[in-house]
């Protein structure tokens, strides 16, 4: 073997694989959803995203989830019962839970009305990140579901 043949590989450079960095915090949450069949895309940004997770958590009951028996709403187990102050409480408490769950919001208030056919919640909703507030009405419908 000649001496070209063996510093040949001193000599090869092979340049890092350089992909560009993501600054560390970015402030646009990224993610999918399939729920509207007539939106032109799947991907959600920013606060619909959040907003769909939201929504998302309370589609699940309460005991649902394998891994966090105690994750999910009572709503949908109390729908049919008369709307007590003592029911009320609890409710409040279960909305709160459930929304503190997603560490981008915070829960500024929530109110617990019954109407027609089921149970409503507003709830006032400060988006971390992005330094918004707003309401946020979500609709417990005994025959239709959940509503928004």
């Amino acid at each position: 073997m000649s001496t070209l043949e063996k510093n040949i590989y001193k000599r090869v450079n092979v340049p890092a694989n350089q992909r560009p960095k993501e600054p560390p915090e970015s402030r646009i949450y990224r993610g999918i959803s399939t729920v509207d069949p007539d939106a032109s895309s799947w991907t959600l940004y920013g606060i619909s995203l959040i907003k769909q997770d939201i929504i998302n958590h309370f589609h699940i009951r309460q005991g649902e989830k394998l891994s966090d028996p105690t994750f999910g709403t009572i709503i949908w187990d109390v729908l049919f019962e008369p709307l007590t102050d003592r029911l009320r409480n609890l409710i409040l408490q279960n909305v709160t839970t459930v929304i503190n769950y997603d560490p981008r919001v915070d829960v500024s208030g929530v109110t617990v009305d019954s109407f027609d056919n089921g149970i409503q919640i507003e709830v006032t909703l400060s988006y971390l990140t992005y330094n918004i507030s707003e309401t946020m009405r979500i609709s417990f419908d005994r025959d239709l579901g959940l509503l928004t």
